[in-house]
């Protein structure tokens, strides 16, 4: 049997097409037993409107692109539950793409949302290519989250203050008495305000001769590498912060593997207080970066922006706060 249509509702309820398209698009210009005989139609039925005729009519897909930097990062699905949350509750469902599986993202910014026809597009962390984000701006409303980068006309930022955070982590491992400390850098803009802030903190508290910075790759390997650098110098020490929690991770396990004892010999702090972090046989200390408040802020950012796509881009800002668990404390002795 064929699926009903709308004029199989219409004849059932005893009303035009036009008046059930309004009943469905949750118009308040129907009266009570209208709507409760189309809603009784429908219902009987099994009707489902054609999302796609609906989108022809209304000259809107109620769809968002959503493009991720590295879907691996568990900070990022964070923000994308309270992104989704936030959307879903505007009727508008999301179409997600990996940037660090996408060898052809810039293309695929220009041409595969914007052939879908996207009402907006959210990107999300540091893009390998910052370029396809402003060519996708200049069809699309857009928004960035996570990162403050690119700065391009009407496009919004939502970000945390990172350079704060890497602050708050840095200025706990001086207050502990920590005074060699080394910093797990990370890539981007990100990157170069967490360590800054950490650079920062250590130079106002004269400890610039004993501050190590190491890079990294954002990923538990590479925390690994870095740490296992770090603590085969001939002056280890004696507490790490990392870019990330996944980083933090993987500083974990290079000095359980090289015998040291954490927080004994060795204080760890990371960033973002992912679910890797609140992990008990874990439980690391992190600066929690609000994941999930800033995707519900860039929703709401891209809905003001569907709105009204010609407004002045803003930056938004949320403040981090320091979670302190079980992966911090004093050095065993002075430096």
């Amino acid at each position: 049997m064929r699926p009903p249509t709308i004029r199989d509702v219409a004849e059932r309820a005893g009303v035009s097409k036009s008046l059930v398209s309004l009943v469905m698009r949750g118009s308040q210009q129907v009266r009570p037993e209208k709507r409760r005989a189309v809603l009784a139609a429908v219902e009987e039925l099994g009707y489902r409107p054609n999302a796609a005729a609906r989108s022809l009519s209304e000259r809107r897909t109620r769809t968002v692109g959503v493009l991720l930097n590295d879907l691996r990062n568990p900070w990022f699905v964070e923000l994308l539950d309270g992104l989704n949350s936030e959307l879903h509750a505007s009727g508008l469902r999301t179409l997600l793409a990996d940037g660090r599986l996408n060898r052809r993202l810039g293309e695929d910014l220009t041409h595969t949302f914007t052939e879908l026809r996207v009402d907006g597009l959210i990107a999300v962390g540091t893009l390998p290519d910052p370029a396809a984000v402003r060519t996708a701006a200049a069809r699309v409303p857009t928004v960035v989250a996570g990162t403050r980068e690119p700065v391009l006309p009407n496009v919004d930022i939502v970000a945390g203050d990172d350079e704060l955070g890497a602050r708050l982590a840095t200025e706990h491992l001086i207050g502990l008495g920590h005074r060699h400390i080394a910093h797990i850098a990370g890539q981007g803009v990100v990157g170069e305000l967490r360590c800054r802030g950490f650079e920062a903190v250590m130079r106002e508290h004269g400890l610039s001769g004993s501050a190590t910075v190491a890079q990294g790759d954002l990923t538990e390997e590479g925390g690994y590498r870095a740490t296992v650098r770090l603590l085969g110098a001939p002056h280890r020490p004696t507490a790490v912060f990392a870019f990330n929690d996944m980083a933090g991770v993987g500083a974990l396990s290079a000095a359980e593997e090289l015998g040291l004892r954490v927080p004994g010999d060795l204080s760890l702090v990371g960033y973002d207080n992912t679910y890797l972090a609140r992990l008990r046989h874990l439980w690391l200390t992190t600066v929690d970066n609000a994941g999930h408040d800033i995707g519900r802020r860039a929703a709401r950012r891209l809905l003001d922006r569907i709105a009204d796509p010609a407004r002045p881009g803003e930056a938004t800002l949320t403040a981090p706060v320091l979670e302190v668990r079980g992966t911090t404390a004093p050095p065993r002795s002075a430096d």
